[in-house]
């Protein structure tokens, strides 16, 4: 096994590269995470220099050499310290292949991760713009950009192979108090709720105060369990800059707010109300007959509720349509590609991005999220919440729990703040 005094190495080997790492490598576990990557790959590895910060915020750099059985084996193990912001200490430009046709990527294109990430093009090291998971990157005009499939045409220059490239994986925080540093990817119901909520409405009020962006991705259990007043607070607050969602949040919203219902439940004692099996149905046939939901708005058909607080308070919301959906109304975008892109445009620039129980749009928005971006996912089912935030990130904060508890518990605590920064002015 190799160790930090291995010190033979058989240089004619030629399964073996020479790399270099620098960074918070240290206390962000990422050197720890490359050392037991390689040797459960039975690989092995070298160190010929290694220096390690001596003050919190100081940067380690460490060079090593990697080595496998196989170019096979050395591959996997190149492939791993690359994913962990490794580089060859050989500097190699990019390689650059052009597309066949329309939607079509050459081979071995490169897959990009969701971290920020810099290619080395023309001798100098540039950004790619608009990172996400599992896309490509394509050079114009000396611009390296992140792209889908189906935008590519035909003639792009498509980066292929992993020369060149260099990932920053997300490092933990300075900050001790930071809530993202409190649970990093773990879950769990058992964490204190009451510590918690705390955490969490200070990093919301010091992100607006910052004038961050803060997104809301939210499911219809927010009006099922009572917490739409919540959510419509923060909205009237201006402590949310968008909403994402689908059809069922806009219609159950709607429900409530015309006929106090969701699902045919009355919300304030949960009693199943006359006829309410049709209640979801009439609000969509409302929304038919104003023709829009600012039209509901205008007319004053509707007067309360997180849609009616979107439209006074002018939040841009984007409902994706699926293929379950009654009606669906006609604010909801059912070509599925136009709403991701309205989706992808309302998280340019996101800060904080609160995860609502809703699985199937929390996940769609993740895949399209850089990883320097702060999630927390909130859902009273474990396993939801683990494929939300499963993303290798110190970003995303997992919380087990009713949103119908803990959204009015985050506002009320917000209002307390609020109310405590007046005081002292």
């Amino acid at each position: 096994m190799s160790s930090l005094n291995h010190t033979q190495y058989n240089k004619s080997n030629k399964f073996s590269r020479e790399i270099e790492m620098q960074g918070h490598l240290i206390d962000s576990l990422i050197l720890t995470k490359v050392f037991s990557g390689i040797m459960d790959l039975d690989g092995e590895f070298q160190i010929l220099e290694i220096s390690i910060g001596k003050k919190k915020n100081d940067e380690s750099y460490v060079k090593l050499i990697v080595e496998g059985k196989t170019q096979n084996q050395l591959d996997k193990i190149l492939d791993l310290t690359h994913s962990l912001g490794a580089i060859n200490t050989k500097q190699e430009e990019i390689k650059i292949e052009t597309a066949p046709g329309n939607m079509i990527m050459p081979n071995n294109f490169y897959s990009t991760t969701n971290n920020e990430t810099k290619v080395f093009y023309h001798n100098k090291w540039i950004n790619v713009k608009n990172i996400m998971m599992d896309k490509c990157i394509i050079i114009k005009k000396s611009i390296a950009q992140c792209i889908p499939i189906r935008e590519i045409k035909k003639g792009d220059k498509i980066v292929v192979g992993d020369s060149g490239i260099k990932i920053f994986p997300i490092e933990r925080p300075r900050d001790k108090n930071n809530v993202f540093n409190f649970m990093t990817s773990n879950n769990s119901s058992e964490r204190p709720t009451n510590h918690m909520v705390k955490k969490v409405a200070s990093d919301i009020m010091k992100i607006k105060n910052s004038n961050g962006k803060i997104i809301l991705v939210a499911g219809p259990a927010i009006i099922h369990t009572g917490a739409s007043e919540s959510v419509s607070v923060l909205i009237k607050l201006g402590l949310i800059d968008s909403i994402l969602a689908g059809n069922a949040l806009a219609v159950h919203d709607i429900e409530n707010s015309i006929l106090g219902t969701s699902l045919g439940m009355n919300i304030h004692d949960g009693t199943l109300a006359l006829h309410g099996n049709r209640n979801h149905m009439y609000a969509i046939n409302s929304v038919f007959q104003s023709g829009s939901i600012k039209n509901m708005v205008k007319t004053g058909k509707l007067k309360k509720g997180i849609m009616f607080e979107c439209i006074k308070n002018n939040i841009p919301f984007v409902l994706a349509g699926s293929i379950r959906d009654d009606g669906p109304i006609p604010d909801v975008i059912t070509d599925i590609m136009e709403a991701q892109e309205k989706y992808k445009k309302q998280l340019e620039n996101a800060d904080l991005v609160i995860m609502a129980s809703t699985m199937l749009h929390s996940i769609a928005t993740g895949n399209m999220l850089p990883a320097k971006v702060k999630v927390i996912a909130i859902d009273i089912n474990q396993t939801t919440v683990t494929k939300i935030i499963d993303r290798g990130t110190w970003q995303a904060l997992g919380i087990v729990s009713d949103v119908g508890v803990f959204l009015p518990q985050v506002t009320n605590e917000i209002k307390k703040i609020i109310n405590s920064n007046k005081k002292k002015s």
